[in-house]
């Protein structure tokens, strides 16, 4: 007699997966209409995707107000976690897709035909990352990791009047496969070495581990390997080869969220991993946290300052912005302090100011990207003073000067690191900021000090001003008014609380 195995199916809550709900529906909605209604509306696919967005932010944001009465807690069989971070990862993310929707509006050229798949690839994508955000296992976190990828990779190859943009498509997507193979051979062998894919299992499992002994190797290598993976996803150094040119050949709306959501999402697989799974291995893996802070600040520093082209310029900062939140990062692994918090802060802060750049760079470069250089932007003060004074306000607060969001996160994290005596890191920190402070000066000089190339006229779409007016708001807010953000990312916490 054969006795049938049976399997239940785990409980899921569907109440607490409303945002992932509202994205998913708002996805299959769009290419339904898109598709089957006919003459649908051009200016109809942004809305609906605004809509959808900002739906889905203010579910998260009702979730944020819940877990004041309901701490963190996991669904579906513990394999997605709702719990502070992962919701604050939602609400950047659902704002970057809502400002991503805007700018691509305005960047969309008729000659690349109906934009409607772009639209449905930035809400796949968003569900993507918000996935990665909430993953309490390494199997779901994997699939959310690889639905934002097939997205952007086709995102940034959707320009097809531009040889670049396919270039950069098919670059990313072969770099990136081989990113992704490392991190699954990684997660391949972190379940050997514990037997679960389960975060909060990993490290009940290494702590028992810790106590019976056992061999180290193969643990090692898998977290080596998942290092690799995420370290290419966040733009690290050495990982970060294909960052320039994949931003610079990307259409530059896309190069905006690519910059924004996708390195939020990594940081946030980042941290519940190594933070919440591998706390036990602390000392084998922070040590190489360390050493990709400093690599990352002053690669990405140093880099930018030679370069001539202004996207690139902003490519190689993201990879100094990367060293930074990794500061954050370091500072979070010795389990005191506010290393958590101060990263969290640093992801939101970056999402709005790099944004707000790269809007600046669609209204200066135009929709072919063909006005990148520093060139253009020679004497933009006396084409469009104002369009200068924004740029220039987000410049230095990506530099971190005082009273800019870009001082309250730099000034977070350096912070964070000096609590815990984490000194050697924390003067790194400041010798870089200090070096990228050349490279946005280099800018704005260029915009106030000399004389433009051409005095025709420059069009700004009422779009791109509005995300331009949004991101300089939030900096000069958050700048003289930090406690508006921190009290709220100070509640950020991992479940289970």
């Amino acid at each position: 007699m054969v006795l049938a195995a049976t399997m239940t199916a785990p409980e899921i809550a569907w109440g607490a997966l409303t945002p992932l709900l509202i994205l998913l529906g708002g996805t299959c909605l769009l290419l339904l209409l898109g598709t089957l209604v006919p003459r649908w509306p051009r200016v109809a696919t942004p809305t609906l995707t605004i809509v959808t967005a900002l739906a889905a932010g203010t579910a998260a944001c009702v979730q944020w107000n819940n877990l004041y009465y309901r701490k963190g807690y996991s669904i579906v069989a513990d394999a997605i976690s709702i719990d502070r971070f992962s919701v604050l990862i939602t609400i950047i993310i659902t704002v970057a897709v809502a400002l991503g929707a805007l700018l691509a509006s305005a960047h969309h050229d008729d000659a690349n035909g109906d934009p409607l798949e772009n639209y449905a690839l930035l809400l796949t994508s968003a569900i993507g990352a918000v996935v990665m955000g909430s993953a309490n296992d390494l199997i779901v976190l994997f699939l959310g990791l690889e639905i934002l990828s097939l997205s952007l990779y086709l995102m940034a190859a959707s320009d097809r009047r531009r040889e670049e943009s396919q270039e950069s498509g098919l670059k990313y997507f072969i770099l990136g496969g081989f990113a992704s193979a490392f991190l699954l051979y990684g997660v391949a062998l972190v379940y050997g070495a514990t037997a679960s894919t389960n975060i909060n299992g990993i490290a009940e499992a290494l702590t028992e581990r810790i106590a019976v002994g056992g061999s180290d190797a193969m643990l090692l290598v898998g977290i080596g390997l998942m290092l690799v993976g995420l370290g290419f996803k966040v733009s690290a150094a050495p990982f970060q080869i294909w960052t320039p040119d994949v931003y610079e050949g990307a259409p530059t709306s896309v190069t905006s969220y690519m910059a924004s959501a996708a390195k939020v999402a990594a940081f946030a697989a980042l941290l519940r991993i190594f933070i919440v799974g591998l706390e036990s291995r602390v000392d084998d893996w922070r040590p190489v946290i360390w050493v990709l802070a400093v690599l990352s600040i002053f690669v990405g520093s140093t880099m930018a300052v030679v370069q001539t082209n202004v996207k690139r310029m902003l490519a190689y900062s993201s990879i100094s912005h990367a060293g930074f939140i990794l500061v954050g990062v370091e500072a979070a692994a010795h389990m005191e302090g506010n290393g958590l918090a101060a990263s969290a802060t640093y992801l939101a802060i970056y999402t709005m100011m790099v944004m707000g750049s790269f809007a600046i760079l669609i209204a200066v470069a135009g929709k072919n990207d063909t006005a990148t250089t520093l060139d253009a932007f020679k004497g933009l003060a006396k084409r469009r003073p104002a369009l200068a004074l924004a740029f220039s306000t987000l410049l230095f607060a990506q530099a971190g000067v005082p009273f800019t969001s870009g001082f309250v996160a730099k000034f977070g994290v350096i912070k964070a690191a000096v609590e815990v005596d984490s000194y050697g890191i924390s003067i790194a920190a400041m010798v870089g900021a200090v070096i990228g402070a050349f490279l946005y000066l280099r800018i704005v000089v260029s915009m106030w000090m000399e004389e433009p190339e051409t005095q025709e006229p420059l069009e700004i779409p009422t779009v791109v001003s509005v995300v331009i007016g949004i991101s300089v708001a939030f900096t000069l807010v958050i700048g003289f008014f930090p406690s508006i953000l921190l009290d709220a990312i100070e509640l950020v916490r991992f479940a289970p609380l």
